[in-house]
């Protein structure tokens, strides 16, 4: 009791010093506005008026910046995203690809499929899933006597199967049960995510709740805007009270998507039951459960009928925009092949010259025209300019770097030679045509992978790239050229 009363003594005390320092900062802000506006009233008027006006400009300001540090804004409109690719875009595409030499029957291939599609007139519908969510059991219960494979263990589906579906509204389905997700094997889940692309109508099958990882694939399905249906599939583990509950959350994690359409179903399957027998006894039985799929069937053919132009539309720019994917592919894989093909053809090139030099150690590659006549193919291939500014700027970087490591490119070179019988006699000219030839491979793939990860010859992040190449692999690479460099000078010794 003691320490809190001289607690509240000291708070009394700086509360008492506080309202006295309030007072005496009121008493002179006073004094200081009745002395201004004293000497005000005797100035001239443009005086009076001026600073009148400038006070009231401050407390303007002020305010503005009170009201927009107080009043919430909303929130800025997002920037509108790309209008997705036509037809006639990707048709623009492929020729263009086509022209370069790019590789596009991938790309053209969905683009054929995607007409035989329109012209058998079918909706196409992808179910889609986690292992062992009941995907292939609601395809058999969809499809009465198909034979789809199903499996207690999981992950039976291990391909696209296609099966054909008549509605009970007389409309032609093509369902496909596409690999589950999750299984160990690569490559499942992105072959599934391009079936849902080509899809009119997704079904995605979960057995609950949703993981995390199986809310984030159906949010990535829900980005493309597909039509999809959350099928609530195996009910009959679920009391009345728990299955209602499972729905409203998944109503409350996918409110964000409206149109998502939430049911419960069950394919099929079979359950344990106990039989007592007249004599007492037990025995386990397995009991076969009807599949209960109507809701899934209304809200199909609910969508086939309420939005067929939507969902037609949606598919085609679905599958455009995959179509274009294998098209950017394409020219990745192009471009990468063939900047390994002009990076050899100078690297070639440089050793050559470095062979053909009146003096060792002439400085092919900064000093050369062969880096710049490099970089300009490059550059050309990525359709990027070449800037000057840019080339300039990147050799000078270069040949900081080339400075401090031709010692011991050109020591690595002349001991990788004494391994080669009956060339590590010969003189330095062709340890420098090596070691010349080392640095203008790391120099090139240094140029290729700058364009290709930045879009643009960016110079510091390309002599950084230049610094780690020259080091990846250097005894192969010396090696190689070794093999090079003898096998020119001989050919040189040979025809003269």
């Amino acid at each position: 009791m003691q320490f809190n009363r001289h607690i509240r003594l000291v708070l009394a005390l700086v509360v008492l010093a506080a309202s006295l320092v309030i007072v005496a900062a009121v008493l002179f802000v006073t004094e200081s506005a009745l002395s201004v506006w004293a000497q005000l009233k005797d100035s001239a008027p443009w005086v009076f008026y001026g600073y009148l006006g400038l006070i009231a400009l401050l407390a303007l300001g002020a305010g503005v910046v009170v009201w927009r540090l107080m009043v919430p804004r909303e929130a800025r409109p997002q920037r509108a995203q790309a209008a997705p690719p036509t037809e006639e875009d990707i048709g623009a595409r492929l020729e263009k690809a086509a022209q370069a030499g790019v590789d596009v029957a991938e790309a053209e291939r969905e683009l054929q499929k995607l007409r035989e599609r329109r012209a058998a007139g079918e909706v196409h519908i992808a179910v889609f899933g986690d292992i062992s969510a009941g995907k292939s059991s609601l395809i058999r219960a969809l499809v009465p006597g198909v034979n789809v494979p199903v499996a207690a263990t999981g992950g039976t589906t291990r391909a696209l199967a296609r099966y054909t579906w008549d509605s009970p509204a007389g409309d032609h389905l093509l369902l496909v049960d596409m690999p589950g997700t999750n299984e160990p094997e690569r490559g499942l889940d992105a072959l599934a995510r391009e079936e849902a692309l080509r899809a009119h109508v997704v079904i995605y099958v979960c057995e609950g709740d949703l993981s995390r990882s199986q809310f984030q694939e159906l949010q990535a399905l829900l980005a493309l805007h597909k039509p999809v249906v959350v099928a609530v599939n195996k009910t009959d583990r679920y009391s009345d009270d728990d299955l209602n509950r499972i729905l409203s959350r998944l109503r409350e994690r996918l409110a964000p998507w409206p149109d998502v359409e939430i049911i419960a179903i069950r394919a099929g399957g079979a359950r344990q039951v106990v039989r007592v027998a007249p004599d007492g006894t037990e025995q386990t039985v397995e009991q076969a459960l009807s599949p209960q799929v109507g809701p899934l069937q209304v809200a199909l053919q609910r969508r086939i009928d309420n939005d067929a132009n939507a969902i037609e539309q949606l598919r085609d720019a679905a599958v455009f925009l995959l179509a274009g994917q294998k098209i950017d592919q394409a020219v990745v894989a192009h471009r990468r092949q063939r900047a390994e093909e002009i990076v050899r053809q100078y690297t070639r090139k440089a050793v050559v010259g470095a062979l053909a030099a009146v003096s060792p150690g002439t400085d092919v590659v900064i000093q050369g025209y062969l880096s710049v006549n490099l970089i300009k193919e490059l550059c050309a291939l990525y359709e990027t300019p070449a800037r000057e500014i840019d080339t300039d700027r990147f050799m000078q970087l270069i040949e900081a770097q080339t400075g401090k490591t031709l010692p011991l490119v050109l020591a690595l070179a002349g001991n990788t030679l004494k391994a080669f019988p009956g060339v590590g006699t010969v003189a330095g000219g062709l340890a420098h045509a090596v070691a010349y030839g080392l640095i203008f491979d790391a120099l090139g793939r240094a140029v290729s992978r700058t364009l290709e990860s930045r879009g643009a010859l960016h110079p510091v992040p390309a002599a950084q790239f230049f610094k780690e190449s020259l080091g990846e692999d250097l005894e192969a690479r010396a090696r190689r050229l070794v093999d090079l460099a003898a096998s020119l000078q001989r050919d040189k010794r040979s025809g003269s």
